[in-house]
């Protein structure tokens, strides 16, 4: 097929045409026809933030830097673009070839949150790609899923061909040779079945290949998997459906860090992280309770000084961009995060280049680094010390005291910074009100720091998120926090930072308990999802998109609860949707953690002592192996 024909006239129709224009500097094109394998990668969210996934730009580096392979992107279009390619019958395509997706052999989609998973069908019915993996024959694309929503795939199980479990950049190329390699290997248009599969059953050519790629290592096939149900409706288990498949599926891991993407992809219109972006390092050893990336993208590996540098120079020589971000978890717990930040204020600070830090530990922000990076232009400062008093933030495991914040205060205020932002949650596991009335308190000592620094110019922004059990964490046994203590709470805090040179912001508490539900979820929500879909639901993170009544329709029809998932306090031995899901932590670990917050005893950094979660991998360092961390 050619490519789409007809969408520059719809361009004219929509908000923003350069989200779906392509041909953007340093982004790949390849020929079409002297290629393997065709893959294109999906981002189920628009244009600005999708491009501000330095996930995607990686892989997309990756693949393309194989002579066989071409990879091309593609994002989920807004409401106004979906009208018009439903209304001139435009199918779903790529931005580099204007290829419809149905055209690419794979098509690989991020799961970065559950609230983009409506966008995920939008995109597959838009393709004309078949929403349900069962439906799908030999012409279709193998419709896979990835990121941190795979942790927990059972929701999305019927709508993805198999997920890629952990760290993307080795088993995507193994996936990648293995699909090439069994597609030559059949010829054109072969047909085959398993009888041996069933319930889930992929009928047609693509059976045999699924039976090969659940070998690969970090690869779950729902298809190849059943799942079982107690009277009492709660899950008795997930387990192989056929011979030769794993009980567990264990997370790929990418001990030494890839290099980053020396070109990356500059986008014509203004993005979200609108900048030149680093990794240097990926993990973190703090181990706060309620973090999930703090424990799938476990062990901490960071990036040695001279490739950070060297990554900078390569982004900004190919991009033009006045901003690096030194991107991690944990920034500022890089051991050489002085050197790093002190060498690119010398290079760049007299050039307009700033330098931004946007995960910062109150703890380890010393006056010294302030001092090194006011000699860029200032981007601002963002710290999360997540709960006001100190009896909390010990419940949680969030090892930072007031006294570390005062100080971090300090140092930036008197550093010359104006304006300072903290993230805190509310609706943590025993949180009080008056855990909640010490986040006033907090910020107005922050706020009185900034006056005796800066007057009037001084700034403290307060964002505050609803806390929501994840998968794989400590907390994956707590129930969300009840509606009416979450709305009350969340109205003290309004009432006590009005105060001024205070600006503040909190989450819409209405996609809290939706997605709460969609995390923990087992393999039937996937029809609840489906049929939000079916009644309009798109973008339920975007507030001016979200349709609750067409979510608690959606509940309703199924004859399923979102309290069932979302407010229901679950028990140790209860099987979770995601028990088959091996991340390297232990459950015993996570559930002796879950008890420390009862007790508030502190688990310490894995930097100090390994704290026996159950990882055991070994890193490749000069001179040998270590083991984790």
């Amino acid at each position: 097929m050619k490519p789409v024909a007809d969408l520059d006239g719809i361009l004219r129709q929509v908000e923003k045409p350069g989200r779906y224009t392509g041909s953007e500097l340093n982004s790949v094109v390849k020929d079409w026809d002297s290629v393997r394998v065709r893959v294109a990668l999906g981002y189920p969210d628009v244009y600005e933030v999708g491009m501000s996934n330095l996930g995607m730009m990686i892989l997309y580096d990756i693949l393309n830097q194989q002579p066989d392979v071409l990879c091309e992107r593609v994002y989920a279009p807004w409401l106004d673009m979906e009208e018009q390619l439903r209304q001139h019958d435009v199918p779903l395509s790529s931005l580099e070839s204007r290829r419809a997706l149905n055209e690419f052999d794979i098509v690989g989609i991020s799961l970065p949150y559950e609230l983009n998973y409506s966008n995920v069908l939008t995109m597959l019915d838009l393709a004309g790609i078949p929403l349900f993996a069962a439906r799908r024959g030999a012409d279709d694309p193998l419709v896979i899923a990835g990121g941190s929503g795979a942790y927990n795939p059972e929701p999305m199980a019927g709508f993805f061909d198999l997920f890629v479990i952990g760290e993307g950049e080795e088993v995507l190329l193994e996936l990648v040779r293995a699909y090439a390699d069994w597609q030559e290997s059949r010829g054109a248009g072969s047909e085959t079945g398993d009888a041996a599969l069933s319930g889930w059953a992929m009928a047609g050519a693509k059976a045999e290949f699924l039976r090969k790629a659940v070998r690969i290592p970090g690869i779950y096939v729902p298809s190849l998997y059943r799942t079982e149900y107690r009277a009492d409706g709660l899950l008795q288990a997930v387990t192989p459906a056929v011979e030769g498949v794993p009980e567990r599926v264990i997370k790929r891991i990418v001990l030494t860090l890839p290099p980053l993407p020396p070109r990356p992809v500059v986008p014509y219109i203004q993005v979200v992280h609108d900048r030149a972006m680093v990794e240097i390092q990926r993990g973190c050893t703090q181990g706060c309770r309620f973090c999930q990336a703090g424990i799938i993208y476990r062990p901490l590996r960071e990036r040695p000084l001279e490739e950070i540098l060297e990554a900078a120079d390569s982004a900004l020589a190919a991009t033009g961009h006045e901003e690096i971000a030194l991107v991690s978890l944990s920034s500022s717990d890089h051991t050489q995060i002085e050197e790093i930040v002190g060498a690119l204020a010398e290079q760049y600070g007299l050039k307009g280049i700033s330098i931004s830090l946007p995960s910062l530990r109150v703890d380890s922000f010393s006056v010294g680094l302030a001092q090194m990076v006011q000699t860029t232009r200032k981007t601002g400062l963002t710290f999360a010390p997540e709960a006001g008093s100190q009896r909390l933030r010990d419940s949680i495991n969030k090892k930072v005291t007031e006294d570390d914040l005062l100080r971090t205060a300090e140092a930036a205020f008197s550093a010359g910074w104006d304006r300072i932002k903290l993230y805190f949650m509310v609706g943590l596991p025993t949180e009080t009100d008056e855990d909640v009335e010490a986040i006033v308190d907090l910020v107005r000592k922050v706020r009185d720091i900034g006056r005796a620094h800066r007057g009037g110019r001084a700034q403290v922004a307060v964002s505050v998120a609803t806390f929501v059990p994840k998968p794989h964490t400590p907390f994956q046994w707590e129930a969300l926090v009840d509606d009416d203590i979450l709305r009350r709470r969340l109205q003290n805090l309004r009432k006590g930072l009005r105060i001024k040179g205070v600006r503040f912001s909190w989450h819409e508490p209405r996609t809290t308990l939706l997605e709460a539900a969609l995390s923990r979820g087992d393999r039937r929500v996937g029809e609840v999802i489906l049929r939000a879909w079916q009644g309009g639901a798109r973008f339920d993170a975007w507030g001016e998109a979200f349709q609750g009544e067409t979510w608690e329709k959606a509940w309703r029809d199924a004859g399923l609860s979102p309290d069932f998932y979302a407010r229901r306090q679950r028990g140790r031995d209860e099987t979770l949707p995601w028990d088959h899901i091996d991340v390297g932590v232990r459950k015993a670990f996570l559930w002796k953690e879950w008890e420390c917050c009862r007790t508030g005893d502190v688990t310490a950094d894995c930097r100090t002592g390994c704290v026996a979660c159950g990882l055991n991998v070994a890193l490749p360092v000069s001179g040998g192996n270590t083991p984790c961390p």
